[in-house]
């Protein structure tokens, strides 16, 4: 049996506006969601994004959440891959995202966290950013 994890394939972040979440990301990522799905009361309930070929970004209604759902920042905090973090950060900080971790080094990477207007973390991470350092190489591989 292969129990070996290739990449993550979606990240669901909870709304209790999932519409106002969904017009909020395709402000963010210029383009709108692949797949919507009604909710209670016939309001949009699911929204899905294709982040790229493989990876989608869905945005759910809060009420679907399973229970002891954390629905506060905390816990894990998932990435994603930018090219230039300071951009990125800039435009999430300019519609309303709160700064939650600042920009940090580590070693060859850079990342940075903020909370988006709904109440979710969504976490950077930056492999070419100035403050990244390369002086130690790349990480060593274990396994």
């Amino acid at each position: 049996m292969d129990v070996t994890l290739r990449g993550i394939a979606s990240i669901t972040y909870w709304a209790d506006d999932v519409a106002a979440a969904a017009d909020w990301y395709t402000e963010f990522l210029g383009t709108g969601p692949v797949f919507t799905r009604p909710g209670p009361g016939g309001q949009l309930g699911y929204a899905a994004f294709a982040i790229d070929e493989g990876t989608r970004l869905a945005i759910a209604t809060s009420a679907t959440a399973p229970p002891g759902a954390a629905m506060e920042p905390g816990g894990a905090v998932g990435h994603w891959t930018v090219d230039d973090l300071d951009a990125v950060l800039a435009k999430l900080t300019s519609m309303g995202a709160k700064e939650w971790i600042p920009p940090t080094p580590h070693g060859p990477v850079v990342s940075v966290a903020v909370v988006d207007p709904f109440g979710n973390v969504v976490g950077l991470i930056s492999h070419s950013h100035p403050d990244a350092d390369f002086r130690g190489g790349p990480p060593a591989r274990t396994g």
